[in-house]
């Protein structure tokens, strides 16, 4: 069973974290929020939830993670169709960093790998720009990403 409760104040509070204060802000935040539960569900139904979890916002190292799991699934499919790709540190952080919203966790990252790699990806390879004979690397140009043989 999931809800809603608190989702506002999670939303206003989640806003204000950086590296610094994640720790404090998570912790006063699920105090805030277990007691809004507290106020909000009668006793003996609450009595009834073996555990109540708050989820938490990702931070950049897991959304870098989610990234290369995300791209890993993408190479694995392009090389069913003998295609090599080759991604540099820097284009997996740039579609880190693009896709990173702590608010809405990892749905923009699968937009931002969308957007940034497989649509210019395949733009590429039907213009013939890249040869898909030979790998495929991906590097960060500018406000975006270098594909390269």
């Amino acid at each position: 069973m999931t809800s809603n409760l608190g989702s506002a104040y999670i939303q206003s509070q989640f806003e204000k974290i950086n590296d610094e204060n994640r720790e404090v802000v998570i912790e006063e935040t699920k105090k805030e929020v277990m007691s809004m539960l507290k106020k909000t569900i009668r006793p003996e139904f609450l009595n009834r939830i073996d555990e109540t979890i708050m989820f938490l916002p990702l931070n950049r190292e897991e959304i870098e993670q989610i990234v290369m799991l995300q791209i890993n699934g993408i190479k694995n499919m392009l090389a069913g169709n003998g295609i090599t790709l080759e991604m540099t540190d820097e284009a997996v952080r740039f579609i880190a960093g693009t896709g990173y919203d702590p608010e809405f966790g990892a749905r923009p990252v699968k937009r931002a790998i969308q957007r940034y790699l497989l649509n210019d990806l395949s733009k590429k390879l039907l213009s013939q720009e890249v040869d898909r004979s030979k790998p495929i690397i991906v590097e960060t140009a500018g406000d975006g990403l270098k594909f390269r043989n």
